[in-house]
């Protein structure tokens, strides 16, 4: 399986998803700050990958300090700060936040080494667990696929985006295995063609059937190729339902909801934000204007033009008609069924 970020012998070796497709390079991280960086650069990217990222970065904070020992509780608050304010619509970046918070709670008295350990270790077990509860939500999603699918996607919601198998890739992948996928239609996803050069680089490694299209595209892919069904990641499903994701997936939802195409959207429960009520409370990042300005090195308009380069849209729960999750697919209306969800009951 993929490896996109693990830990060894005091470092934290990240997948660059910058240098794919082209390479497959492995970026050593020492301290926090080096993946706050790298989060903030899209070395690593997607919620659930972030989070758990975060989660080391935290551990790596206690291992490397060696400050005073009465000011390790605040330069650990500072590293929280740091991370926070690197991806601020991820939420699965500050519900990694809070549970390392608590096990730094519950072991601050004991020794730096000793806490750091047990960071550590938690740390680990967020990786782990990623990596089960996207396997399971990928089973509980391909149930809503028919034999022969034909998907589009949008964005990178794969293993490069969790710690492996992924959340919309994984339903994809599930469905896979089971011998039900006759194509992924890929949207490129402008402007850091996450689609282009992640997706379609991961569908390649498992066999999977797919066409990239340019984001454009998708209204007439929509409706002269037969699509089954739409699926897309998610970086926050607010507490009705509404879902912030990768810019452009609000467009998709329209276009899905126009032609009557089911619209679903694969996320962990730990995406899931009870405390913002809608999709209007959810903060929007927006990016380096030269991302639309450029190509890679090569400006593709006037140097100086305006830009706007919001990371995200969100998508109207309305739009949505399932929210696939590891404990089952919650249907409209959202709000009672996350709330169930997450306190633990199988289905809504």
């Amino acid at each position: 399986m993929l490896r996109t970020i693990y830990y060894e012998n005091g470092t934290v070796y990240i997948l660059d998803q910058n240098q794919l497709p082209g390479r497959v390079e492995y970026v050593p991280c020492q301290k926090y700050e080096d993946i706050a960086q790298a989060i903030v650069e899209l070395k690593l990217r997607g919620a659930p990958l972030i989070g758990v990222a975060a989660a080391y970065a935290l551990a790596l904070a206690v291992l490397k300090y060696d400050g005073a020992p009465d000011r390790l509780k605040a330069y650990y608050r500072r590293a929280e700060e740091v991370l926070s304010a690197t991806r601020p619509t991820a939420v699965n970046l500050f519900w990694a936040i809070r549970r390392m918070a608590r096990v730094f709670a519950q072991n601050e008295e004991r020794s730096a080494e000793y806490l750091a350990k047990a960071l550590l270790q938690e740390a680990e077990s967020l990786r782990r667990e990623d990596i089960r509860i996207n396997q399971s939500l990928g089973d509980e999603g391909q149930v809503l696929l028919p034999p022969g699918a034909r998907v589009l996607t949008i964005c990178n919601a794969g293993a490069l985006a969790t710690c492996g198998y992924g959340t919309a890739l994984g339903v994809i992948r599930s469905a896979h295995k089971l011998g039900k996928i006759e194509m992924v239609w890929v949207c490129e996803t402008r402007p850091v063609l996450q689609g282009a050069r992640l997706t379609v680089w991961e569908l390649a490694q498992d066999g999977i059937p797919h066409t990239l299209i340019t984001d454009n595209m998708a209204a007439a892919v929509i409706k002269l190729k037969s699509i089954d069904a739409v699926i897309t990641g998610a970086d926050r499903i607010a507490a009705n339902g509404d879902t912030a994701n990768k810019i452009g997936t609000y467009s998709l939802a329209v276009l899905a909801n126009y032609h009557s195409v089911p619209f679903y959207v694969a996320a962990p429960l730990s995406t899931v934000d009870l405390d913002t009520p809608e999709g209007r409370d959810i903060p929007i990042e927006e990016r380096n204007p030269e991302e639309v300005r450029r190509i890679g090195e090569r400006y593709i308009t006037r140097p100086e033009v305006n830009v706007y380069n919001p990371a995200f849209d969100v998508t109207p729960a309305s739009l949505i008609d399932g929210i696939i999750t590891e404990k089952g697919v919650v249907k409209p209306p959202y709000g009672e069924g996350l709330k169930r969800m997450i306190e633990g009951e199988k289905k809504p």
